[in-house]
């Protein structure tokens, strides 16, 4: 019987996701996501000056670079990620979820990393991150 880790998958290497629920509209879930400031906080400083949000934008930050591949605005992005020092892209997929009573869920989802070290830095990055978007998203209401 083949035994994975935590986390990898049998065709994708090593997956994360975290998400958190909001009380912020959808749309302005969306907005935190991907404004200039969002960008930048999530995809690394220079992303926001850098990113055009439409499938097969390439895009450059000082965290790395990629390729957009899905905009659904309000509900979803895709795109690849090679962080800074990586051999290979990951993937990225953020999905902007509306809930009952005006809350919206915030999801990262990473799939493609490296190993299971990979993995856990990267889930605490994308927990830190929702904790940012989670400041920005209170001092906006």
């Amino acid at each position: 019987m083949e035994h994975r880790v935590v986390g990898q998958t049998k065709t994708v290497g090593f997956q994360v996701g975290v998400r958190r629920t909001f009380p912020i509209s959808q749309e302005k879930a969306w907005e935190l996501v991907t404004s200039p400031e969002g960008l930048d906080l999530w995809l690394g400083e220079g992303a926001g000056a850098s990113v055009v949000l439409q499938p097969g934008q390439q895009y450059v930050s000082k965290a790395g670079s990629g390729e957009i591949r899905i905009v659904r605005p309000l509900q979803q992005l895709r795109l690849t990620w090679k962080k800074e020092g990586w051999q290979n892209s990951s993937t990225v997929q953020v999905r902007i979820l509306p809930k009952a009573g005006q809350k919206t869920t915030i999801s990262f989802h990473q799939e493609k990393l490296a190993d299971k070290h990979v993995r856990e830095e990267m889930k605490v990055y994308w927990e830190k991150i929702l904790e940012v978007l989670r400041e920005r998203g209170q001092n906006a209401i």
